[in-house]
């Protein structure tokens, strides 16, 4: 019976890396790719990384000062290194033989193979609520939830003290604008969100209370 082996993958992508971070990366990498025998035939050679990450130290720090010329130049030379970095990533993963240690003595990251579970979903809360563009209506916002397939907002005559509000409904998958139509000019509604995900619904928002104008 044969077992399975995980590939291991590269944690590459660095469109959102800070140059400090990257900085730190790609020296983790040169350093522990020189002279390494489990990588004898890297697709850049060290001599030329180093060059290379050289050259876009010495441009973050000049770029520090704001000047456009020098952010211009720090930038071209980030996607040479981003570019170097990760033909070396590519490498790597093929040359370890998914093999951890050896990969780890690489200087990469090895990328997560976990998957994340579904979160509850929070609180939701109304970001708005604000007059239709007609007499008799209400646009209301949700704020949007990371997770949520849909939103639901009620609503209803505010109710006197001790009362039951007699909720209506309106559904929809984007948060933005929530039109409630049909209103009463004059009367105070109260509104709550709630957001639906993997898990289930959010709890109720807070209510809101706006008079219909």
């Amino acid at each position: 019976m044969s077992t399975l082996v995980k590939k291991i993958k590269a944690l590459l992508g660095f469109q959102s890396t800070s140059d400090v971070d990257l900085l730190k990366l790609l020296n983790s990498v040169h350093d522990g790719m020189s002279n390494n025998p489990a990588y004898p035939t890297p697709p850049v050679a060290m001599a030329d990384f180093k060059t290379a990450i050289d050259s876009f130290t010495t441009l973050v720090y000049d770029a520090e000062d704001g000047g456009k010329k020098a952010i211009n130049a720090k930038k071209k030379q980030r996607v040479v290194v981003v570019k170097m970095v990760t033909l070396l990533g590519h490498y790597v993963e093929v040359a370890c033989n998914d093999d951890l240690t050896t990969f780890n003595s690489s200087g990469f990251t090895a990328a997560s193979t976990t998957k994340s579970l579904p979160q509850p979903l929070a609180q939701s809360v109304i970001k708005y609520v604000d007059r239709g563009p007609h007499t008799g209506i209400i646009v209301v916002r949700p704020d949007k939830q990371k997770g949520a397939v849909s939103y639901e907002v009620r609503y209803s005559p505010a109710p006197a003290a001790g009362a039951t509000p007699n909720w209506l409904s309106v559904v929809q998958t984007s948060p933005k604008g929530f039109t409630v139509a049909g209103l009463t000019p004059g009367t105070s509604y109260e509104f709550q969100v709630r957001a639906l995900g993997r898990l289930g619904y959010s709890d109720w928002s807070e209510p809101v209370t706006f008079i219909c104008a």
